[in-house]
């Protein structure tokens, strides 16, 4: 194994784990975003919005990550969407992201009893008040493990992003395989970069876990 290529080339893989990290938590907070929304689409009364949310979740879980991708980023154009490929990087994977996330914080929400909500509607609160005081802080203590969960599958897949062509891990891996010819290295480099960003990330969750357990 060729350690001295390894710590040559580190610095352009630090650089590298900057971009995957960047378009991690971007894609995260986008994910996020959708969903919640698509969560409180499929909770909705309206038979429009649980329709919408649950087509939302049933096109992005059934299609592969990937194909999303390259529709977005070479087929936009077709379409008027102009995107350069980090962009389209974040906007594929975080609405992707968002279809899981979306199960996710609806099934926390729908396993706090309902009797919760009913005594808080006793008590003289309102729908939106019973949600959002006594609802929602109980979910949030069943959601965060597996949107830790969902993070952490939500870094791996940026991987994908170097098929179009955005200068992360994996695609930094791969252009200097092709002038070092040295797979094994360039990859374990790679991946060495990878679990370090997933072992922090973990820890994290793990103490905003622990966080909200005591509040």
């Amino acid at each position: 194994m060729d350690i001295d290529l390894m710590m040559r080339v580190y610095p352009f893989f630090l650089d590298a784990a900057w971009v995957t990290i960047q378009l991690s938590l971007l894609t995260a907070l986008l994910g996020l975003t959708c969903g919640t929304l698509g969560a409180a689409a499929r909770l909705s009364r309206l038979a429009v919005l649980r329709f919408l949310g649950a087509a939302y979740v049933s096109l992005f879980r059934g299609t592969p990550a990937l194909i999303q991708l390259f529709i977005l980023y070479f087929g936009g154009p077709q379409i008027g969407i102009q995107l350069d490929a980090f962009e389209a990087g974040v906007i594929g994977l975080g609405i992707n992201a968002g279809a899981y996330m979306t199960e996710t914080i609806r099934g926390a929400i729908i396993s706090i009893d309902k009797g919760q909500r009913e005594a808080a509607r006793t008590l003289g609160l309102s729908q939106w008040q019973a949600t959002y005081k006594v609802i929602l802080p109980q979910a949030a203590r069943l959601m965060v493990r597996p949107l830790g969960v969902n993070m952490n599958m939500l870094i791996k897949a940026t991987a994908l992003v170097a098929a179009i062509s955005v200068v992360e891990l994996t695609y930094t891996a791969q252009r200097y395989i092709g002038s070092t010819y040295k797979p094994f290295e360039m990859f374990l480099l790679a991946g060495l970069l990878y679990m370090i960003i997933i072992y922090v990330t973990g820890r994290a969750v793990a103490w905003l876990d622990r966080k909200v357990q005591i509040t």
